[in-house]
């Protein structure tokens, strides 16, 4: 850790997104006990992860791209992707809030990064967050981040960047002290708010960033079996909007004070975060249509999301299934594909991995006990074994099998079986991914080192395995090469995923090629659609 105790750098950033991501995936579950305010919908703690999720993998992104060059990032790159990436991943209505209060924080560090700086920052950020919420209400997060703000100004003018951060969290872990007195559902219920808890853990990560020393895990003491009084339950139930509407929207200014006005006629607990042009919007409503609908009119609505708080008491007649297959896809055409075999889909955008709340979505979406989770990425073993987890955390049984490309998943689902035992079933499309070999056609972005030699940007580039095996100039021999040096190890199955924009031609020339060189090997097409690469190759 190369913090020092005056400057908030972007290693600074870096370290605070990971340490606060850590933090919260400790506090999680008991940030999710105490959630009765505004909805006892228990998953505060979930969506406050899910969103220091997003912005951790921005920067994460932003440090990446830096790795081959010469310069590090800049501490403007790390928090504006920190503050986008907390934007297009927040969930629910404090994971909204605390997406604002990074944008406003963001614009800040932007320009500066030392003591003052950061006083700043924290002061931007809780009239952010306040103007963000259409009714602010007292004894909230938005209150914590108000004390927060209000003790680092009242730090010296030569106080260090670290002095700062710690006075906002002390400030803000008193103000959580007082949130029961202040509303009413908390004081009831004998707990602080959890909205507030999140935002405290997530500056105790920013004092250990800043300062390389955690402040002592100081917190309000929660009840063991946490009691919801059956007045608050009924009010819930009974009383307060059906849907939880989210979803990210690309919109005017003008438009979105429109949409503001339409929404809080329509429903309450309204959260409007962003700017710029992108806004993450968050309401409580009986009519979800018309929120959505609210949306198109304001802009283009997209990554909609649409919760029933009631979903089970309302539909206890529908049972689980026995087991589900959840499947994330690089493609709208294989996305189809894997859905007329039964599997629920989770969408992989260029540059936009899903986080682990997409699977954990996609797993509750099959509502099944017993899933099998095929991530068809290396790069998503992580977040998939932490979905894993959390599924299982709730009662589904989840058999995560590390796919790495998506035709070992096409392969896994082909053998998928629901009625023999879950165990059986796992260890054949366990079987039939491993036997699966797996090639990819990219085009080079720039020249660079690769196991095959020095490439030049635009040349064609086929990765065996995930390392660069062969360099061409054109797709159709650079292909013709790959499949020559996959299938001289045999095999007896072709599996060709094209891109959107390549010509059924080439895959009539490939199978000829297999064809007329491999006696007994078919060969199968499908497309892929606009998100997948230019060709996807797989060798059973």
């Amino acid at each position: 850790m190369s913090q020092t105790d005056d400057d908030m750098d972007a290693v600074a950033v870096r370290t605070w997104c990971s340490l606060a991501l850590e933090a919260l995936g400790r506090e999680r579950e008991a940030i999710d006990a105490i959630n009765v305010y505004p909805v006892a919908d228990g998953d505060t703690g979930t969506n406050l992860y899910l969103t220091v999720e997003s912005a951790t993998q921005a920067v994460e992104a932003v440090f990446a791209a830096h790795e081959t060059g010469t310069t590090a990032p800049v501490a403007a790159d790390a928090v504006r992707a920190m503050a986008h990436g907390a934007l297009i991943g927040a969930r629910g209505n404090s994971g909204t809030i605390l997406a604002q209060l990074l944008r406003g924080m963001a614009g800040v560090l932007a320009v500066g990064h030392d003591a003052d700086h950061l006083r700043r920052a924290l002061a931007v950020a809780a009239d952010a967050a306040r103007r963000a919420v259409a009714h602010p209400v007292e004894g909230t997060v938005l209150t914590v981040a108000t004390a927060a703000a209000g003790s680092a100004a009242r730090t010296g003018h030569d106080a260090s960047a670290a002095a700062v951060a710690r006075a906002a969290y002390e400030g803000a872990l008193t103000a959580l002290e007082a949130t029961p007195g202040q509303l009413a559902v908390l004081g009831r219920a004998g707990v602080v708010d959890a909205g507030g808890r999140g935002l405290v853990t997530v500056l105790g990560a920013l004092v250990e960033a800043v300062s390389g020393r955690a402040p002592e895990r100081t917190h309000v003491a929660v009840p063991a079996a946490l009691y919801v009084p059956d007045d608050c339950a009924a009010d819930e139930a009974e009383g307060g909007p059906a849907f939880e509407v989210i979803y990210l929207l690309e919109a005017g200014d003008e438009a979105v004070d429109r949409l503001r006005t339409r929404l809080d006629r329509l429903g309450d607990s309204l959260v409007v975060v962003g700017g710029d042009g992108l806004w993450n919007v968050h309401v409580h409503v009986d009519d979800a249509g018309a929120a959505v609908e609210a949306g198109v009119e304001a802009g283009r609505p997209y990554r909609i999301r649409i919760t029933h708080f009631g979903a089970d008491r309302v539909h206890p007649h529908i049972e689980p299934a026995q087991r589900a297959v959840v499947v994330v896809v690089p493609g709208d055409g294989l996305r189809g594909l894997c859905k007329e075999a039964g599997a629920t889909t989770v969408l992989a955008r260029p540059g936009e991995p899903p986080a682990s709340g997409e699977l954990v979505d996609a797993i509750r979406r099959a509502h099944a006990r017993e899933v099998v989770l095929l991530p068809n990425d290396a790069e998503l073993r992580h977040t998939a074994a932490a979905a894993a987890e959390q599924a299982r955390a709730e009662g589904v049984r989840v058999a995560l099998i590390p796919t790495r490309a998506a035709v070992q998943g096409i392969a896994a689902l082909a053998v998928h079986e629901p009625d023999r035992s879950f165990d059986e079933d796992v260890v054949a499309m366990t079987a039939a991914a491993g036997a699966t070999r797996y090639a990819e056609l990219a085009v080079a972005e720039r020249q660079s080192w690769t196991m095959a030699g020095i490439c030049q940007a635009g040349d064609i580039l086929g990765l065996i395995d995930g390392d660069v095996a062969v360099i061409g100039e054109d797709v159709p021999q650079t292909a013709r090469d790959v499949l020559d040096r996959m299938l001289a190890a045999g095999g007896e199955l072709v599996t060709l995923i094209l891109g959107e924009d390549v010509p059924d031609t080439l895959a009539d020339a490939l199978e000829e090629h297999v064809r007329e060189g491999y006696l007994a090997v078919d060969t199968v097409v499908y497309r892929g659609g606009h998100q997948c690469a230019p060709l996807l190759i797989g060798v059973e």
